[in-house]
């Protein structure tokens, strides 16, 4: 297992009237997070909020390619970006809900207190298939292969590669003391979007080995 510090690229807010970011998702040119009752659409490139969605958003996003997933209380929302229609939901898996990724067909969702990812049916919430982690599972995301986690205990917040079939930590990133992370996924490139919690902001780091897309 390799583990080394993370490399915070930028910071993003905090924003007037957002005291929170949860859930983070790129759509390939924006990068939208969750701030509690709405979704927010960033240009990661100006730092400038583009346009904002009303409705509930507490936790992980994640984006099928075509629409926004939302994770809000008990329930994971389908959600059209140009509408802001929600189209469809879904339950969470017993236990709550934190994290949420989109890869191969399916959602991946992350259980905070619960320290699991299940992989999950879209259309009926079915668990398909789970792994444990020993800490505290906070974002989710695919990128190029690979399954990362967020996790955040205390004051302290890891980036971890994972093995999808047996939760085995292949590489850690190390974030600095006091910078918690809320929510993750990928730019596909060399960046990972962290949202930053209480601090109302979020952040990018740099990911190891990655090329800028």
């Amino acid at each position: 297992m390799k583990r080394t510090t993370a490399e915070v690229i930028c910071e993003y807010g905090p924003f007037p009237g957002i005291d929170e970011v949860a859930g983070v998702s790129y759509d390939g040119h924006q990068t939208w997070f969750a701030s509690g009752d709405k979704l927010n659409a960033l240009d990661p490139e100006s730092g400038k909020i583009l346009r904002s969605i009303d409705v509930a958003a507490h936790a992980g996003t994640a984006f099928d390619g075509q629409h926004l997933f939302q994770i809000a209380e008990d329930r994971i929302q389908k959600i059209d970006p140009d509408t802001g229609d929600v189209l469809s939901t879904i339950p969470t898996p017993d236990g709550g809900a934190s994290g949420l990724a989109w890869a191969e067909g399916a959602l991946w969702v992350g259980q905070h207190r619960n320290r699991k990812i299940h992989q999950v049916d879209p259309a009926t919430g079915k668990i398909l298939s789970s792994i444990e982690s020993n800490r505290f599972v906070t974002g989710v995301t695919w990128v190029d292969g690979e399954l990362w986690h967020a996790t955040w205990e205390g004051d302290e917040s890891e980036l971890r590669q994972v093995d999808p079939h047996t939760g085995e930590v292949l590489k850690r990133l190390d974030l600095p003391t006091g910078i918690n992370v809320s929510g993750l996924e990928s730019d596909g490139g060399e960046r990972f979007f962290c949202g930053g919690g209480g601090s109302g902001k979020v952040r990018s780091v740099r990911r190891p080995g990655a090329t800028a897309k």
